[in-house]
Order: structure tokens, then sequence, then C-alpha cells
């Protein structure tokens, strides 16, 4: 069997199966559907009962699970909500505020405690008994990793002391020891195994092995804070309960207060974040909750969270390194953005090895030197950003970076047109640059959703000359695809269906999935509800273009350019031959993007305003934001005219404001727009 085709294919199907499991369980990088996993799993289980293999031979027993043991889907008794965020004194101050005036009562009482950076876990008793363990999920539906976290130490199997309720729900987080997570990297590095990036994805990765002896030695640990239900006779107080459930053997973090009064609350904050690089374990902040359970059920919730607490974000981290060199990258519609390549550096609790600097004029403006010693944070511990040099440091060989006059991915000429904070390149679709990232674009989950397609297969099938425009990927046979590395015929038969399914589409997909330069989702939805058709959309001059909602002259300008372009149409006739337009719009927004559902919302405070967002906003991610505005009946449209009503602005915002400025429209920076939120939300609480 040594050299036959079936060994041969179980050696390969034996790597790659435990090749996904590292990217989906430790690395959080996969590159394939779950379905399709199940495929490689279930044809390498066939194989090995075709060969005859014993049990100890079985390779699908020891390639991270002990048998295919599937996470269950466990619907939450009770939702694990989030909480909303506070970043300053005065956000907390006014959360005060709010809950005295929602209650009537002045002096209120607070427990504090530190703001885990792990994995909420619900633990469900019966009878004393663990009987059950979710992951948080979506809140409302988790994961049920029960075995798993069985070999936890810190998690009781069976309750201490006595007087605990026959049904009981424990919340608390799973996280693993900011020493624990050191060891098992330099275990890893042993091996030659890639290194987690920071202990809550090494305790993510941990606790969803689907074998239990893997979880068991990565050393996990937990704490409880609190219970998914208050139960008859249960302590009034929160902090009481965290001393019953001490009693009953769960750890409990001593690191903090209980009946504190408004003022020993930030006194504790500010203790705990001055200790923060000192603790053993990762925290981004602290929990704040009113300390009696009657007050927090009379308090209530609004939206997804609760009125009575609240989560105290810290600062984000900051750190000191040396910035390498400047490499400028090329975008789908041609903008030019350097990129800083950093000395490798842990900030926030993920190493930092690269950080965009946005344009030229961002470099000037922070005086940065190639060479220089600069400080880098995690933005919102989201975005790794370049604040500035440390002059003292900065050294005699240090050089001041020059914007490329030619497109570093094609050799084309490159412009800034005038308003413009960015170089672009001019060679359109002819830069492999601009094919790849309009190729990425188009194959995502929000345009035409084609699973499979990530960067390293695109890069695979553009360096083998199998695809460089879009429409080329509805021309892949399988013949052209086994002959690459790591395409197996299933592997190849997924992509093709997900290929196949792509070609029924709507015309607001399409559009959107064209990737025209100041053309999102919203706007290509009003466009396809407006033209109706893609020949319509073809022909349509920039007075045409204008009359669609929320289409002024910049836009209808970026659109006619686009359909001009003699390539452009020459591509989207070979498109008009592949994919059929079944539908004119989808609706709702796919809400694993964190947009809502725009109907019944006539009466919201922005009802009916179109709302353009700018810049980098740090206490929330772009969708996050559009969430919000689109809940309160606002309309996120992607260029600033005379129709828009307000502009929020983050940091870096460029002509879009200078633009809202010179119009005199209601601009709110990031500061101005969580006053605003939270003056909505002080409302919402009113009795």
């Amino acid at each position: 069997m040594a050299n036959s085709p079936d060994s041969s294919r179980l050696a390969w199907l034996t790597a790659e199966v435990a090749r996904h499991q590292r990217l989906y369980h430790e690395q959080d990088d996969p590159e394939i559907s779950d379905a399709a996993y199940d495929v490689l799993v279930r044809e390498l289980e066939a194989l090995e009962e075709q060969l005859g293999l014993t049990a100890d031979q079985r390779r699908s027993q020891v390639v991270g699970h002990q048998g295919r043991r599937e996470f269950a889907p466990v619907t939450h008794a009770h939702p694990m909500l989030s909480l909303n965020n506070a970043f300053g004194e005065e956000e907390l101050e006014a959360f005060d505020q709010r809950l005295e005036g929602l209650l009537g009562v002045s002096g209120l009482r607070y427990a504090a405690d530190p703001k885990f950076d792990g994995l909420a876990i619900s633990l469900v008793y019966q009878a004393g008994e663990l009987r059950q363990a979710a992951t948080r999920g979506d809140g409302l539906t988790g994961e049920d990793v029960t075995h798993n976290i069985r070999t936890i130490g810190d998690i009781p199997s069976r309750l201490q002391g006595q007087d605990w309720p026959d049904l009981l729900e424990v919340r608390g987080e799973v996280y693993m020891a900011k020493s624990d997570f050191q060891a098992l990297n330099e275990e890893q590095a042993s091996r030659s195994e890639r290194l987690f990036a920071n202990p809550r994805n090494a305790a993510a990765g941990s606790l969803r092995q689907l074998d239990a002896t893997v979880t068991a030695r990565r050393r996990l640990r937990f704490f409880a804070y609190g219970c998914g239900a208050v139960w008859s006779g249960a302590p009034q107080d929160h902090s009481e309960l965290l001393v019953l459930l001490s009693a009953w053997g769960f750890p409990v973090e001593s690191r903090r207060i209980a009946q504190a009064d408004l003022q020993a609350v930030k006194g504790f904050l500010q203790g705990l974040l001055a200790d923060r690089s000192s603790l053993d374990y990762e925290i981004d902040g602290a929990v704040i909750r009113l300390e009696s359970q009657l007050l927090c059920q009379r308090a209530g919730f609004v939206a997804k969270a609760p009125r009575f607490a609240l989560a105290y974000k810290f600062p984000a981290e900051q750190a000191s390194t040396e910035l390498l060199e400047i490499e400028v990258q090329v975008g789908r519609t041609g903008s030019l953005t350097p990129v800083a390549r950093l000395a490798p550096v842990r900030v926030g609790g993920v190493t930092v090895t690269n950080a965009t600097l946005h344009n030229e004029d961002e470099i000037r403006r922070k005086d940065l030197y190639i060479g220089d010693t600069v400080w880098v944070r995690r933005a919102g511990d989201v975005i790794p950003e370049v604040l500035g040099p440390i002059l003292s440091l900065r050294p005699q060989h240090a050089r001041p970076f020059v914007m490329p006059s030619r497109c570093p991915a094609c050799g084309g000429p490159v412009e800034r047109l005038e308003g413009e904070a960015v170089r672009r390149c001019l060679s359109g679709l002819s830069c492999r640059a601009q094919q790849r990232e309009a190729l990425l674009h188009f194959v995502g989950r929000r345009a035409m959703d084609i699973e499979g397609l990530g960067e390293k297969r695109i890069d695979q099938l553009m360096m083998a000359g199998l695809v460089q425009k879009v429409s080329d990927l509805y021309r892949l046979k399988a013949s052209d695809l086994l002959g690459l590395e790591r395409a197996g015929e299933k592997s190849v038969q997924n992509l093709l269906d997900q290929i196949e399914q792509s070609r029924q589409t709507s015309l607001s997909r399409l559009i959107y999935a064209l990737g025209i330069r100041h053309v999102g989702e919203q706007t290509a939805r009003d466009l396809a509800l407006h033209f109706k058709s893609l020949e319509a959309l073809l022909v349509a001059d920039e007075q045409t273009l204008q009359q669609a909602p929320e289409v002024g002259p910049v836009v209808a300008a970026s659109i006619a350019d686009f359909m001009q372009d003699p390539a452009v149409r020459e591509e989207l006739s070979r498109l008009a031959q592949e994919v059929q337009i079944s539908r004119l719009d989808d609706r709702p927004l796919p809400t694993d993007a964190g947009l809502a559902e725009t109907s019944g919302l006539a009466s919201g405070p922005l009802a009916g305003q179109s709302v353009v967002l700018t810049g980098t906003l740090h206490s929330m991610t772009r969708d996050q934001a559009t969430d919000r505005i689109m809940r309160l009946g606002g309309k996120v449209v992607g260029s600033v005219s005379a129709k828009t009503q307000l502009v929020i602005a983050g940091e870096q915002a460029g002509s879009k404001l200078q633009k809202a400025q010179a119009l005199g429209l209601r601009v709110l920076d990031e500061a101005g727009f969580l006053e605003f939120l939270q003056s909505i939300d002080s409302q919402e609480i009113k009795p």
C-alpha cells in the first residue's frame, strides 16, 4: 500500500485536516468553511475504513480530535449580553447620573472588578453537578464546550459547600495567564510550530479543540463574575453573590471593590490601570455595576445591553519600536498607501509588525523618518497606529520618506487630485495590484460571496495565469485547479460549486462587487432600485446618475468615469454572459456585518437624514457606527453633498471633512458622536 494512490491520498488528507485544524483553532484564520472541512474529515475516515486500518493506525483519531465531535449549539436561557463602553471619567459620571435619574436614588453603590480579556462562559449546574458549559456565541446561542471545560481545574465538577439552588447558571471568563502563555509559546517554538499571537487567542484556540486532551495541556484558568439569573433566596448584593460563588468552589478575583460610591470607583480604576502590566492576566478595563440586585432589575436593559452595568475601557497600551522601512501598497481604486514596517513589538497583547500611515501628509505631520524609534499604540485595542517619533533617539542615518512618482506595482503614472490626501495609480485594471484587490473585493462575503477565494488562493490563481479579471473566475475548470498546490478534488469541487452559486445574484450585490470608487453597499442598493438594470446604469450620464437618491456630483462622476472605461465595458459584457441578475436588492443588510435592518425607523432621531462617516473611529468599528446610525433612522452614504445632513469625522478625515466644512454642514467628531449617542440612550431609559 505504501506507493498506492490510496496511501498517497491518505497522507495528503491527514496533513490537510491537521493544517485546517491549526488554522481554525489555533490561528483563528480558516481558509475553508466548516462544511468543506467536514467533507475532508469524512473522506479521511472513509478511506481509513476502506483500507482496514486499526484504531491505533487511524490518523483521524489523532489529528486534533478523538473521533469526530461536533460543537452543538446551545441556546442560553438568559441572553449573555454585551456591555456599553465608557472611555473616561466624564462618561462614567454620566452613567451614574443617568441611573440616579432613572431610579430616583442618589448616592448609588457599585461593585467593580477587572474586565478580563478572555472568553465568556456559561456553566449550568443541576443538583450541584456540572451539566453543561457553553460559549457566549452571539449572546443568544453559543457552543457546547462541556467536554473541554471539564479539563480546567479551576471549574468544579460538583459544587462545594451547601445551600446552592437546584438549578444554577454561573458566568465567568476562561483565560490563559500571561506566564502560561509565555510557557506555551516557548513549547511551540521548541517544536518549530507557529506561535500564538496573544493569551486570548491561545485560550480561544485551546477551548475549541476537538481533542479535550489538547485543552488539558494548555493550562486554562477561570474567574467567576456572576450568575445568569437570580434565584429565590439569592444574596441581594452582587458582591455577596461573589462571596457565595467562592464558597461553592469558584475562583473569584480578589482585586475588586464592593459597596463603593463613584469616587471610590474612580480610585479603584486608577489603581487597576497602574497595576495593569504587573497582573498575570490580560485586562482591557473594568466592569462597573450596581450592587443592589433589586435596583438592577428596576434599571433593566436598553437595546442589547444592561442599563445597570458598564465596561470602563482603559487607554490603548503603547510601546516603542524601530521604524524599519516605509513601503507603499496599492489599493483597489489605485490609492497609494504608505505602510510602516516595524521591528516586532507587543502592544495591547498582540505582536505588531506594521501599521498604516494613511498618506504622505500624515507622515510629514508626524515628522517620521525611516530609522526612527517611534511610539506605537493599538487604537481602541484594535488598530495599530504610529503616534510619532522619539526625537531624542533619532539616529544619524535616519532618512525622510519620499512618495514614489510611479506606481510601485506596475510602474504606471500616479496623480494626486486637488482636494485629495492620497496619490493614485492611473493604470486602472491594467495594474496588477489593482487587479488583485478588485478580485478580492469582488469575491467578498458582502459582494459576490464566493467562499474559498482568500488572498492566498487569489495570488495562486494569478501567479498561474488562470485569473486576471473577475470574469475569469467563471471560466475556471476542475482541470485548471487540480494542478495547484493544496487543491484536492473535494476542495476544487467545493470552490467551483461556490462560484456556480454566485452566478445567481442581485443587481445591488453586483454593483457593489464591481468596486466603483465612492460606491458602498447603500449606494449600490440605491442605484439598483433606481435604475433597475445594469444596462440602464451603463448608459446613464452624470446628470442622470444624480437623479438617484444620495448620488451627488462626486459619486456621479466616479460612476460615469468607471462605466465609460473601455476595459470596464468589455469586462461587464463578459460578466453579463456569466451572471444572472435574479433580483434588484438584498434586504436586510447582513447581520454578521454588524448592520441593522432599515425598516420601521421613520420616527428615529436621525429619520430621513443622510450621514457620512469619514476618518478612523477608535471607540467602534465602521460597521458598528453604521449600525447605530441606521438604528436611529439615518442612512449612511459614501460621499458629502448638499443633501448630507450630518458628517461623523474621526481621525485623518480628509477631503470629505473639508467639503462638509465648506458647505457648512453639521459635523461631529468622535467625542461629539459618542455624546450624541449617550444623550439618545439617556432619553430611552427615562421612566
